[in-house]
């Protein structure tokens, strides 16, 4: 088995899902907006929650435990981890997607991306230490793994669990933006790229 660090992704992908968004270059890629350590979570019932706020200040204000606050696609997110009944005291809530697959006693870290595919537009092949999750903006998406495809539109989410090998494309006419989520091991790295398993190419065009 061959894996690799960023690198691969950083040729196919502007933005390789690790340079800040800050920073961009191109509108197309994969961009890093935020991480956030949570220690030990609950192993059953936890949600990814999803509110946009009209400045930064609300959405900070509005922030508790195992939250994140971000700025994407010019609105202003609040990120929280937890579960399906946990609502903040203000905001406009956009998506509430799980439950994430997550293991008992495993310390877990948020790490929150931004991504932008044109159509017909993927990555490589790869892998996660915790459950990824999305939520597309615009366009859709599909998800080819070793056990099936995930298909997610326009205002849908989506989640994988922890460990098989995977392929992220952009599918219609239509470009795709998305947030995404990986819920990683803290002790592992994110991501790992993976070349001994080649997708069959079952996603719909």
């Amino acid at each position: 088995m061959l894996l690799a660090w960023i690198t691969p992704l950083v040729a196919q992908t502007p933005g390789g899902c690790n340079t800040p968004v800050s920073q961009r270059t191109s509108e197309v890629g994969c961009y890093f907006t935020a991480s956030e350590d949570l220690g030990v979570i609950p192993d059953k019932g936890v949600f990814w929650h999803l509110y946009n706020y009209p400045t930064r200040a609300a959405a900070e204000a509005a922030k508790g435990p195992h939250g994140t606050v971000t700025e994407s696609f010019g609105r202003f997110w609040l990120y929280s981890i937890a579960d399906e009944r946990w609502r903040p005291l203000t905001g406009e809530r956009v998506a509430v997607i799980g439950p994430l697959p997550v293991i008992a006693g495993k310390q877990y870290t948020a790490r929150y991306m931004e991504a932008v595919f044109t159509p017909g537009m993927h990555g490589l092949t790869h892998q996660h230490s915790g459950p990824e999750a999305w939520y597309v903006l615009s366009g859709a998406q599909c998800l080819e793994t070793s056990e099936g495809i995930i298909v997610a539109r326009a205002g849908e989410g989506a989640v994988v669990r922890e460990g098989p090998a995977m392929r992220i494309q952009s599918i219609g006419n239509e470009t795709r933006r998305s947030v995404l989520l990986v819920l990683h091991d803290t002790s592992r790295p994110w991501v790992v790229y993976d070349s001994s398993w080649s997708p069959k190419g079952s996603c719909p065009k």
